[in-house]
């Protein structure tokens, strides 16, 4: 079966700081057979890395060790460049499911995905509203039980 993994900044940061949830996005990645984002994913990642640095939550030699191995991964991920046509869904989408700009990008891009490559898309996100709206949009979520990690 082909798995066709896309991640949302929430899920990917999952892959470089341990927190509830990495385990099985972990295990998502390893079985899917094609990984990508939208490449925004990339600012919004090491946005929350300085993030992490500025609350102290990780040090800056940790967070450019990170940034490092993420560099890295990022050029095995298949990144998904948007434009006109993903932005004007987007803005659809910031209506129809009240979705912050970015994360409407993201649905946007995975959707567009979808359609292109014509394989379902397991949309891994950790935010409650994009999960739902990702749901309601015809996409797989990721996790399946996303409240179990919102109670953690």
């Amino acid at each position: 079966m082909t798995v066709v993994l896309y991640f949302d900044t929430s899920a990917l940061v999952k892959q470089y700081v341990l927190e509830p949830g990495s385990e099985e996005v972990a295990n998502i990645l390893g079985a899917a057979s094609l990984a990508g984002s939208s490449t925004i994913a990339r600012v919004e990642l090491e946005s929350a890395l300085a993030k992490y640095v500025r609350m102290s939550a990780l040090s800056l030699p940790d967070a450019k060790e990170i940034v490092s191995l993420f560099r890295f991964d990022w050029e095995l991920l298949t990144q998904l460049e948007f434009g006109a046509s993903i932005v004007a869904l987007a803005s659809d989408l910031v209506w129809q499911h009240s979705l912050r700009g970015f994360d409407a990008i993201h649905l946007a891009t995975a959707l567009k995905w979808q359609d292109a490559i014509i394989h379902p898309v397991t949309f891994a996100t950790f935010d409650k509203n994009l999960w739902q709206a990702a749901r309601d949009a015809r996409l797989t979520p990721f996790p399946d039980n996303l409240s179990s990690f919102l109670a953690r």
